[in-house]
């Protein structure tokens, strides 16, 4: 099958499993809405997806009607940005068929360093960030070594592995914060104040905008975008990491390390999550005050199914995540529905893109016809 039509087919599988995953939870927000008689439940729900729908942009008055809030888009796309990083973090090993989970752990691990580098590492105020967010990268690469070097070398299984290894990073680190770095001065626990040269600012300043969190790290993640997808589709090691998650034993009798392709492919997806977490630690907070998984890596699981892998696919993927969050938020708020209706979302989700045979009658159908195209090509050039 033809890129062309395996792109096609990845959009409408998840076009149709989004689709699914929505009307499922209609059903959940009718049952779960308050009313004593249908009609009282029908508009609840009604008033429900409207704000699951249209509230992520626009916001509903009864003199206005329906206006447009630009604030509110910007907020969705300063959301998008550490789970883009995850995304792509994830895009990479699953490629290389690798189902390492590691970028929950990773992204928090690299909020810390970062949050750690610009805490206790002065440096002018254009590299501070740079620094700081290659360094967190770095560390994360280092750590994602543990469940690569087993894989490759023992065979380990790289999911449990790295399931066990994000709750080893989190309790460090809260062991760290609790025993060495927390400010005592503070009612929590948390860091000391960031030094000023390590933020990274806001995209946009306007007086219209005042609290939007878009910092310049959503440029970067859309850089980080083209670079993985120049790597995996453009590159001789972004070749063998494909060819290793299509045949790995294919791959090996052709004479490919497989070995070394799967600790770089799971290096390179540590390097983007501990970015992501950098990236986001230095834009939008003041202090690190984590105390458990933020919960961006496994968005970034559903994120890198929903793309199929596909690098490119990575942002439409995290802005839908993002715009599902935010509404999902908005129902708990207006609506009282409960906001962890995303969680069975996701769910339905990966229910449908973990079953092999979802629409695949409609995938052999575009098969045969690229077959069939290619034997005509090949007739009409003979006759030639």
């Amino acid at each position: 099958m033809t890129r062309k039509r395996q792109l096609r087919f990845t959009v409408i599988r998840s076009l149709v499993a989004i689709l699914i995953a929505l009307l499922v939870a209609t059903v959940l927000i009718f049952i779960s809405a308050e009313g004593k008689t249908f009609m009282d439940k029908l508009q609840a729900t009604g008033e429900a997806l409207k704000q699951l729908l249209l509230g992520p942009i626009f916001r509903f008055s009864k003199n206005a009607g329906l206006s447009f809030e630009a604030k509110r888009l910007l907020d969705i796309f300063a959301a998008m940005i550490p789970i883009i990083f995850t995304g792509l973090s994830v895009c990479v090993m699953f490629s290389a068929n690798q189902f390492n989970l590691g970028a929950e752990g990773g992204i928090m691990l690299g909020a810390f360093v970062a949050a750690m580098v610009a805490i206790y590492l002065p440096l002018p105020a254009g590299i501070h960030p740079l620094v700081a967010v290659l360094l967190c990268g770095t560390a994360v690469s280092v750590v994602m070594l543990i469940p690569a070097l087993l894989k490759a070398k023992l065979n380990v299984s790289e999911m449990v592995c790295s399931l066990m290894l994000n709750y080893i990073i989190m309790y460090v680190i809260k062991f760290l914060m609790n025993s060495f770095l927390a400010d005592k001065s503070k009612g929590q626990i948390q860091s000391h104040r960031f030094l000023e040269s390590a933020n990274i600012p806001a995209m946009v300043n306007d007086p219209l905008f005042i609290g939007a969190k878009l910092t310049w790290g959503f440029p970067l993640a859309l850089i980080a975008v083209l670079l993985c997808g120049l790597f995996m589709y453009r590159s001789r090691w972004g070749y063998s990491i494909r060819m290793i998650g299509i045949n790995q034993e294919f791959a090996r009798y052709s004479g490919m390390n497989v070995g070394k392709t799967i600790v770089l492919s799971q290096l390179i997806g540590g390097f983007l999550a501990g970015a992501g977490g950098g990236i986001e630690m230095l834009g939008r907070y003041e202090t690190f005050s984590w105390n458990a998984l933020p919960g961006y890596g496994w968005t970034g699981i559903t994120i890198a199914i929903l793309a199929g892998n596909n690098p490119y696919m990575v942002p439409l993927a995290a802005f839908f995540m993002a715009y599902l969050s935010k509404g999902c938020d908005l129902m708990a708020t207006y609506a009282r529905v409960p906001a962890q209706l995303i969680n069975i979302i996701q769910g339905v989700i990966f229910l449908f893109f973990a079953a092999d045979r979802f629409l695949s009658k409609y995938r052999q159908k575009l098969v045969v016809k690229s077959a069939e195209e290619e034997l005509a090509r090949a007739g009409a050039l003979k006759e030639d």
